[in-house]
């Protein structure tokens, strides 16, 4: 039997706004080999979103092969506290994956504090979110990424506005996304497979391969996003492959 793919998506399928040369031939030859699923940790947008966005590029998919952090993290939160209430810094892709699971979305007491991604971050929501974590709710972010790409360079990601709301509050978040091997556990549940058939494909070091490494599965690191071969001696951990990008792939 084919091995399943476990994909990253920004710099394995996509970089910016562009198609990595190859990736659309790969993704066709997936739909030929049967289940595969594009994993990420941008909690932005919604499946749908983000389907559409790599069909304007010219690759062929759907929303049923794409799974985001935000849909981990609303499943976490179901097996938790079923029915719960949160407090969300986030956009539509949290937002709508929270209420799917039977969430309500609320300004006072709060079972949890749930930390995504934003365009525009508020300084008043960050205040509110640091006074509720303070008095008391659970905080939970989407993913650890400090950064990310965005328009002319690098934009804030979740990390790095968990790491204000910990400073404010004395609280540690606890991270759904890559590397937490809960992300890649309810992803291979989501494709109902087992982590000794499936391949955990990305380009960085410390996410997604390392992942994919604590998850059980077979890992290949592709040199089309931030991490080059250079860098992968200095981790104590390594992929079970290296290629240059998707394209490679069989």
């Amino acid at each position: 039997m084919p091995k399943t793919y476990i994909l990253d998506m920004d710099g394995v399928i996509v970089r910016g706004n562009a198609m990595i040369p190859g990736a659309d031939a790969f993704i066709d030859r997936l739909h030929q080999r049967g289940k595969f699923l594009i994993l990420t940790n941008n909690p932005l947008y919604t499946p749908s979103d983000l389907a559409h966005r790599l069909q304007r590029l010219g690759i062929n998919i759907g929303a049923e092969h794409l799974y985001t952090s935000a849909l981990a993290t609303a499943i976490f939160l179901k097996t938790q506290k079923p029915n719960g209430t949160a407090f969300v810094l986030g956009e539509s892709g949290l937002t709508e994956a929270l209420h799917q699971v039977g969430y309500v979305l609320v300004e006072e007491n709060p079972d949890y504090v749930v930390l995504g991604e934003t365009h525009s971050y508020n300084y008043q929501r960050i205040t509110q979110a640091v006074r509720l974590v303070q008095a008391g709710a659970h905080f939970i972010g989407t993913s650890p990424d400090p950064a990310g790409p965005g328009e002319g360079g690098i934009v804030p990601s979740c990390g790095a506005l968990a790491a204000l709301i910990e400073s404010a509050t004395g609280v540690k978040p606890y991270f759904i996304g890559k590397p937490n091997p809960l992300m890649m556990r309810t992803a291979l549940r989501f494709l109902g497979e087992h982590s000794e058939n499936a391949i955990m494909v990305g380009d960085r070091m410390d996410t997604d391969i390392r992942a994919g490494i604590e998850a059980g599965m077979e890992t290949v690191l592709v040199l089309t996003g931030v991490t080059t071969r250079e860098m992968v001696a200095h981790f104590p951990y390594q992929p079970t492959r290296i290629v240059n990008s998707v394209a490679d792939l069989e």
